[in-house]
């Protein structure tokens, strides 16, 4: 067994974002984890399903049932593996990745917010989106109704390149309505996926997704986001990696300003309101 098979039986096994297994891996490797959960060394009671997985797992069935759907396993002794990664104080075990890796390690923008969006917020979206494109930046976002669909469509439109972290398989459309949004932006960009492909989009694999999304991109804008919403999860993820963080002001009276608004009372985002000020407040950013 190598490093890729090990991690393809850890990958099925544990779900992303879990501290524990990945303090483990990080400590005493992948194969070392993998033979001590086969061989009794983690508590039978405690770790019970996930010794079980991993005793039944077969890696050379893992990576063909990854293969089958057009995409690649990465890890991080690939060559591919975005180092950006890394940074994070639970970096995911492996990624499946379809579309073009290069995407991955592009300068890029995380644009983020509610999926119930007002019209002023779909515009503000595309327009930042379309607007980073012109400058050859990568838009990333997560895939879901709202402001991540208006940024990946901003992207689209502007004939630039975007990427979609999903929280479900790589092969699974959510939400459903989105099917021919992927396929476009798996021609010239990217869907990334942390889950084995038929896996469903739980709540909270959003939540753990969204960590993937502040780190794979050098800034984050919020557009527009709840008093209480993942978007704002996203944001402070990426405040942690001290990356950037920008979000778009609205009127004062909207519900799907109140997230910004939090955000920028409690100083933990720059206020923008043009791609003109993004672009120089990322670009001037120690």
């Amino acid at each position: 067994m190598n490093l890729c098979e090990a991690r393809a039986i850890l990958f099925s096994a544990i779900e992303g974002g879990t501290t524990y297994w990945v303090r483990e891996i990080e400590f005493l490797g992948p194969l070392a984890v993998v033979e001590k959960l086969r061989t009794g060394g983690y508590d039978p009671i405690k770790f019970e399903k996930t010794i079980s997985k991993v005793r039944e797992a077969n890696p050379a069935e893992i990576l063909d049932r990854i293969a089958v759907t057009g995409s690649r396993f990465i890890t991080p002794e690939d060559e591919h593996w975005p180092l950006s990664l890394n940074d994070l104080a639970t970096p995911p075990i492996a990624l499946i990745v379809k579309g073009a890796i290069d995407a991955l390690h592009a300068p890029s923008l995380a644009i983020v917010g509610t999926r119930n969006p007002t019209n002023y917020g779909v515009r503000i979206a595309g327009d930042f989106a379309a607007g980073f494109v012109d400058r050859e930046w990568v838009i990333v976002s997560g895939g879901a109704y709202g402001i991540d669909a208006a940024a990946h469509r901003g992207a689209l439109v502007a004939e630039g390149i975007t990427v979609a972290v999903i929280a479900a398989g790589i092969d699974v459309n959510y939400p459903a309505g989105h099917a021919r949004l992927f396929a476009e932006i798996a021609e010239t960009g990217a869907l990334v996926s942390e889950v084995l492909p038929g896996s469903r989009a739980i709540p909270a694999r959003f939540l753990t997704r969204n960590r993937l999304i502040a780190a794979l991109s050098k800034a984050t804008l919020v557009v527009e986001a709840a008093f209480r919403s993942g978007s704002l999860r996203t944001a402070r993820d990426a405040a942690e990696l001290m990356r950037p963080v920008m979000a778009i002001p609205g009127p004062i009276t909207s519900p799907t300003s109140e997230g910004c608004h939090r955000l920028i009372g409690e100083r933990a985002a720059e206020v923008v309101t043009s791609v003109v000020d993004a672009v120089e407040f990322v670009t001037s950013f120690r």
